[in-house]
Order: structure tokens, then sequence, then C-alpha cells
């Protein structure tokens, strides 16, 4: 029987020295080194396109907050432009012949039937050397009956009438006077003008207005009063009106 060891299983080659793992450790340190640097680039372009996101939402929100208003209130519109009429007769002034083109010539709309979506009542006393001059019924409306402006009036109590189709509109005392073919401004009332002894006011109930009349706006119930006469004169100046149940 033979006496020789059995050869060893051990594999052949040699194990890989020690620069060859310093080489290995390396790469992999740059392979690492490399992703982390792609997912850092990867970060950056996600963080700078929710910023862009973020700023066009935000300027956005701005400009919607400059032009929305508090819950419950409507974006206001302008008022429309100086309005009066042409005539400089001396009081008392009577019904013009066509209240009707008076009206459109100014703006207003003029239809067979009243609106309903926006209907208010405002009131005007005018006060002429202590004596009040009529405003006349059916200011606005044709003598036929069958269309009316959206100003108009009834009757000759003072009430002005605002009864619009739609509610986008906004209206002033100068409409009314040019519906009626009464000059009306800071001097002026018909054939009546401001001088050294005379004066012409207007009071919005019961505060004196200091600007042009005519631009005053009808609002519901506000108290409207023109007054010419002396400087010195004692007026009683209404500071509201008792309209009618519903008006």
């Amino acid at each position: 029987m033979s006496s020789r060891r059995p050869k060893s299983t051990a594999p052949s080659g040699k194990a890989p020295g020690k620069a060859q793992r310093k080489r290995e450790a390396a790469q992999k340190v740059a392979t690492m080194r490399k992703e982390q640097a792609r997912q850092e680039r990867r970060r950056r372009i996600l963080l700078v396109g929710a910023m862009a996101v973020i700023a066009v939402v935000l300027v956005g929100l701005a400009g919607w907050g400059l032009t929305k208003l508090p819950s419950g209130q409507k974006e206001q519109v302008a008022l429309p432009e100086a309005a009066t009429g042409q005539g400089t007769a001396m009081p008392p002034w009577p019904l013009p012949d066509d209240p009707v083109s008076l009206a459109e010539n100014v703006g207003l709309r003029v239809a067979p039937m009243e609106g309903t979506s926006k209907h208010f009542h405002a009131h005007l006393d005018v006060i002429v050397n202590g004596e009040a001059v009529t405003v006349p019924a059916n200011l606005g409306i044709h003598p036929s009956g069958n269309a009316m402006s959206e100003l108009h009036t009834h009757d000759e109590r003072g009430v002005l009438h605002v009864e619009a189709p739609t509610a986008d509109k906004r209206y002033t005392l100068g409409q009314i006077f040019a519906e009626w073919d009464v000059l009306l401004d800071k001097d002026t009332l018909g054939g009546l003008e401001a001088d050294e002894e005379n004066t012409l006011r207007a009071y919005v109930d019961g505060e004196l207005h200091e600007g042009d009349p005519a631009a005053i706006e009808l609002t519901k119930h506000r108290q409207i009063a023109l007054v010419y006469g002396p400087k010195d004169a004692d007026v009683d100046v209404p500071a509201e009106y008792e309209f009618r149940p519903g008006e």
C-alpha cells in the first residue's frame, strides 16, 4: 500500500493581492459617489421645479387677492361719466316732450317693462328761495307709457326709481336732470346761477355735499336736497324721507 499523502483540494490560483483589493474598493467608492451625485442633481431639479410651481401659484393668488373682495361683497363698478341736462330756463321745469331720448343720450337703458335685477328708491328735494320745486312725474317714461328708462319717476313726490334689468350699473343725480333737461353743476341749476348774493348747495342725508351735485350717487333711500337762495337764508334741509311701505 502506498504511503503518499492525498493531493490538496485548494485552488491553484493565488488570492487577490493587497493592491488589487485597494483598486476594487476605490472603484466601489467612485461608483457610490457617482450615484450620490446623480441623486443630488435629481433632488436639485425637483426642488427647482417645485419652487417654480409655488412661485406661479403665489403670483396667481396675489393677482386674485387684488381683485377678490371679502365674502359677501361684490366688485364695485365705476360711476357713469358726468351727465346733466342742457335747459337753462327758470323754475318750475316741466316734463320734456321726449324724456326717453334724453335718457338714452346719457346711457340709460329703455325697455317696455321695469327691470327687476336692481331695484331701489332715492328721494330728491329741490328748494329755490325757500319754496319747493316740483319734480315732475314720468321722467324717463315715454308719453305713450309703452317704454321707460331704468331711472324714472312715477309721481310728483320726488321719489327716484331705479328698476334695472341688470345689476352692473350705478346711477347719479345728473342722470335724472338729463331726463328732466335741466342744467345742473356746482354753480348752476337751470337758469339759476350762484353769485355774490346767492348760493347753490347740495345736501346728502342732511350733510353738506362738496363738489358737483350732478355726481352724487343715487343709492337706496338716499335723501338728496338742492337748495338755491340767499347765502344767509336759514333753510330747513331734510335729512331723510319717509318712503312708503315697500319702497
